[in-house]
């Protein structure tokens, strides 16, 4: 199993949300906080599910102050459920949606992109992760 020691989970974190920050658009909070890929995910996934229990889980931990904290505990707890590409995907799936978030460079606009994108984490679904939450 994948810890929290691994070198290579620390490179795969990494370059998720370096994914999912890549030519987003900015946008401010009500009062003024810049949004990040936390709220995309938490938007996209509130037009899809009722639910989401990896959102619940991580509103739930009152020490996270930040999107950015919040988006990389989401994504943790994604990995050790094994539900990252199912999640994204459903975030995903609505083009309206991805084009008021991201401008034209991110690779979630092509089709192509987007489903190479999620072949390879539905791949990660057959490893796991022992991660701290």
């Amino acid at each position: 199993p994948v810890t929290d020691g691994s070198r290579e989970l620390h490179s795969l974190c990494a370059q998720l949300e370096f994914l999912l920050q890549f030519d987003l658009k900015e946008k401010k909070s009500f009062f003024g906080q810049r949004k990040d890929y936390w709220d995309f995910l938490c938007q996209g996934l509130a037009r899809r599910r009722q639910d989401h229990e990896g959102i619940r889980f991580v509103t739930s931990l009152d020490k996270l102050k930040t999107p950015v904290g919040r988006g990389r505990a989401f994504l943790r707890y994604c990995l050790v459920h094994q539900q990252l590409a199912e999640s994204l995907q459903l975030c995903l799936l609505d083009p309206e949606s991805l084009r008021e978030w991201y401008y034209a460079r991110s690779p979630f606009l092509s089709p192509q992109r987007r489903a190479e994108i999620l072949g390879i984490l539905y791949e990660l679904d057959g490893v796991t992760f022992h991660l701290a939450l």
